[in-house]
């Protein structure tokens, strides 16, 4: 709120995700805290809205800076996937839309679909950037992520049953997060998607050997996505028990 205030805006959308993984665990919470920020807003003479959104789960396929970006710009360049980024990132412009009287309360979404696959969002991005000095022509495929790769594969065949939002954010961290920009996660399925064994669930990437390796071990610790079918202990552990 601080940094929206020290910018000057009058009209705010603030995202709520709630789940079990996420610091909002419940609904009830959720709207707590969006009730305190609509009334800290009024006190700055913000106007203020708040969307509580599923969390349980990345929206979208990244974690991490530059994944992050390569995956929005592919979105306002065309790609129609992940449909999970796209649209709740089409309900959090429409609240913003109608908020500012240009869509009726009810078609902020369309107007926001229809601005994206017109391309007019992508126009307006670049001229926020060449605003703040950046490059206006950068594409997706400029951005590259961090050289240390390292590969999870699923160990059985089975569903994804569970993804751990908060441990994929952590192992992202221990990769080097938000501080080396190339350093993060890239999701190859998501809950509900059937794998085979051997079949990639997610990448690592960082920007040095040594935070690759601790992530990796890290990664080992969290198990943050489980495979229906996958052994998570035996008892008793040893023959004589």
């Amino acid at each position: 709120m601080a940094k929206k205030y020290a910018v000057g805006a009058n009209l705010v959308v603030i995202d709520i995700p709630v789940g079990l993984h996420t610091k909002v665990a419940t609904m009830q919470e959720g709207r707590k805290l969006a009730r305190e920020f609509i009334e800290l807003g009024e006190r700055l003479n913000m106007k203020v809205e708040c969307a509580l959104t599923y969390g349980d789960i990345p929206v979208g396929r990244s974690i991490g800076p530059k994944l992050e970006v390569i995956e929005a710009l592919r979105v306002l360049e065309g790609a129609t996937e992940p449909n999970s980024f796209i649209q709740k990132s089409l309900s959090l412009a429409g609240i913003l839309l109608e908020m500012s009287g240009k869509a009726a309360r009810g078609t902020g979404n369309v107007m926001a679909q229809d601005l994206l696959q017109k391309g007019k969002a992508l126009e307006k991005f670049r001229q926020i950037i060449e605003i703040q000095g950046g490059d206006p022509n950068v594409k997706s495929i400029d951005v590259i992520p961090g050289e240390h790769q390292f590969v999870v594969n699923s160990p059985s065949s089975g569903y994804v049953i569970e993804m751990n939002n908060q441990s994929l954010i952590s192992l992202a961290r221990v990769a080097g997060a938000p501080h080396d920009p190339g350093a993060g996660i890239l999701l190859h399925a998501k809950k509900g998607n059937l794998v085979k064994a051997g079949e990639p669930l997610f990448t690592i990437y960082a920007e040095r050997g040594w935070r690759l390796q601790k992530a990796i071990e890290e990664g080992r610790r969290l198990m943050p996505i489980i495979v229906e079918g996958m052994l998570l202990d035996r008892v008793p552990s040893s023959p004589e028990l």
